[in-house]
C-alpha cells in the first residue's frame, strides 16, 4: 500500500506527503473530506479526476478534517491510496428522506457482496439518512460476516445539509459503500466514547424514529432537564455536554445519542440516531479528560490483532466531541497519533454519525460522540 495527501487551503492545492514510488495513475481509491461551502464553491472533482485517473474518488463533507495529528476547518483533505494486493470497487445510491434507508442498505451489500469481500467502508448523508436502519441492512444482508465501518457526512455545527459524491461533485443524500476484496488486507476497528453515566436505566416509552416523547411514565425533556440541574438554562447548546447512553435490547452494548434538537413545546428531544420505544437509556455527562483517553483506548482496539503500525488509520469522530473539546480538540487526534506512531498516515474527518463494530468481535452499528477508528495494512 502506498498512500499520498494534498491539501486544499486558502484557494490553492499543496502535496502534504508522498510515499516513495507511489502513482497517481495507479491509485485505486481517493478519499476527499472537506468543508461543506469549499465543496460547493470549488468543485475539487476534476481537478481530482485529472490528477487520479484510475480511481474511485469518494468526496464528502464535513465538520473538520483529521490529517495526521492536526484537525482542520475550511479545507479540503484528499488521501490517495495505491493498494499493491487489494481490489476496490465502489457502489452509490441515492435517498430522499429516512424511510429509505433499510432498502438503502440491501442494495450497497447486494453490489459489493463477494466471496473475497474482506470490508465494506460506508460514507453517507448525514441529514437524511436513518444511519441505524442503514447499517441494520448491511449487517443482515452480510450475515454479521464482513467487518463494516465509516460515517455520516457533517457541515460543520450548521445542521444545514450534507453533501456525498461518487466519481462526481458532491450532492446531497447520496451513500456511497466502498468494497475491499482480498486475503492480503488487514483491517481493525476501534471505537470509545469516554463519557461517565449517571442516574438509573429507564424504558423508552413513547418515540417516533429519532424522536423521543417519553421516559417512563415523564416526558422526555422533563426528565431532563431534572437531571440537568442548574445546566437546564443552557439548553439546548448545553445537551451537547449531556447525551443519552441507549441499548435498544437487554443483551444489547450501550450506544451514545447525541440530542440535536429539544421542543418546549412538546417536551420532546431529537437524536442523530433512532430511539425506539422500549430502548433502555442513561444520562451521561462530558469529563474532558476521559473524552481524550478514549481516543487513545480505541487507536489501541484497532491495531490489538495487527502484527505491525498500520499503513493508514481512518478517524472518524463526533462533531458533539469536537464541539464539547473545543481548544483541546486536537488533543484526540494526538493521543491517537502516539498509539500508532508516525509511521502511519492519518486521516479523517468530524461526522454527524460513527460507524463501527463496538469491538474487534462484534457488529457494527451507529454511534454518536465517539471516536471511532479503522486500520488499515496490506500482507
Amino acid at each position: 500500500m502506498k498512500i499520498s495527501q494534498i491539501k486544499f487551503e486558502n484557494n490553492c492545492w499543496k502535496e502534504l506527503s508522498k510515499e516513495e514510488n507511489f502513482s497517481e495513475k495507479k491509485a485505486q481509491l481517493v478519499l476527499a473530506f472537506g468543508e461543506r461551502t469549499l465543496l460547493e464553491k470549488n468543485n475539487p472533482y476534476p481537478y481530482l479526476r485529472e490528477l487520479f485517473p484510475s480511481a474511485e474518488i469518494v468526496i464528502n463533507s464535513t465538520s473538520g478534517e483529521i490529517y495526521g495529528d492536526s484537525v482542520n476547518d475550511d479545507s479540503i483533505i484528499v488521501t490517495a491510496i495505491e493498494f499493491e494486493k487489494t481490489e476496490v470497487k465502489t457502489t452509490k445510491i441515492d435517498i430522499t428522506n429516512h424511510t429509505e434507508s433499510f432498502q438503502a442498505g440491501e442494495v450497497i451489500a447486494k453490489n459489493l457482496q463477494a466471496d473475497n469481500l474482506a470490508a465494506i467502508l460506508i460514507i453517507s448523508d448525514g441529514g437524511r439518512v436513518n444511519g441505524s436502519k442503514l447499517i441494520e441492512a448491511l449487517n443482515i444482508t452480510t450475515n454479521h460476516q464482513i467487518p463494516i465501518s465509516g460515517g455520516l457526512a457533517g457541515d460543520a455545527g450548521r445542521f444545514e445539509k450534507t453533501l456525498v459524491g461518487l466519481n462526481e461533485q458532491p450532492q446531497e443524500g447520496r451513500i456511497i459503500g466502498i468494497g475491499l476484496y482480498g486475503k492480503d488486507l488487514k483491517i481493525g476497528h476501534g471505537t470509545m466514547g469516554g463519557w461517565d453515566v449517571f442516574g438509573p436505566e429507564r424504558e423508552v416509552t413513547e418515540s417516533e424514529y429519532n424522536v423521543l416523547y417519553k421516559i417512563g411514565d415523564k416526558a422526555a425533556l422533563d426528565l431532563y432537564k431534572e437531571y440537568l440541574g442548574k445546566y437546564a438554562k443552557d439548553l439546548p447548546g448545553a445537551a451537547l455536554l449531556f447525551p443519552l447512553s441507549m441499548r435498544e435490547k437487554p443483551d444489547s452494548e450501550p450506544l451514545v445519542r447525541t440530542i440535536l434538537a429539544i421542543d418546549e413545546e412538546q417536551k420532546t428531544m431529537t437524536f442523530a440516531g433512532e430511539m425506539p420505544k422500549g430502548a433502555m437509556v442513561r444520562f451521561m455527562k462530558a469529563n474532558f479528560d476521559h473524552l481524550v483517553d478514549a481516543s487513545s483506548t480505541a487507536a489501541q482496539t484497532s491495531i490489538k490483532n495487527m502484527e505491525k503500525a498500520p499503513e493508514l488509520a481512518l478517524l472518524i469522530s463526533c462533531v458533539g466531541r469536537k464541539l464539547v473539546l473545543g481548544q483541546r480538540t486536537e488533543e484526540e487526534v494526538e493521543a491517537a497519533r502516539d498509539v500508532f506512531g508516525k509511521g502511519t498516515v492519518i486521516t479523517g474527518f468530524y461526522s454527524y454519525g460513527e460507524i463501527s463494530p463496538l469491538r474487534p468481535d462484534a457488529q457494527c452499528g451507529l454511534h454518536n460522540q465517539t471516536m471511532t477508528i479503522t486500520t488499515l495494512s496490506e500482507n
